[in-house]
């Protein structure tokens, strides 16, 4: 997946103690992409913007 150019923004449901941060890219064209802002290098998931505004709809978030 080609992530040049994402932008990157702390998530707003993050932990302000800089615990549980995820950072999210919602700016590239037909995708979000997540990952954990404590390794930007490491893994991503990636969402299309239909499956994402799902998950942070859901009830499951943040149990």
């Amino acid at each position: 997946m080609e992530l040049t150019g994402a932008r990157w923004r702390k998530g707003t449901r993050s932990n302000s103690s800089g615990g549980a941060c995820v950072e999210v890219a919602d700016n590239l064209p037909g995708v979000v992409a997540v990952r954990d802002s404590k390794d930007p290098t490491g893994p991503v998931l990636a969402f299309t913007p239909d499956a994402w505004r799902a998950f942070v709809g859901s009830d499951a978030v943040g149990r």
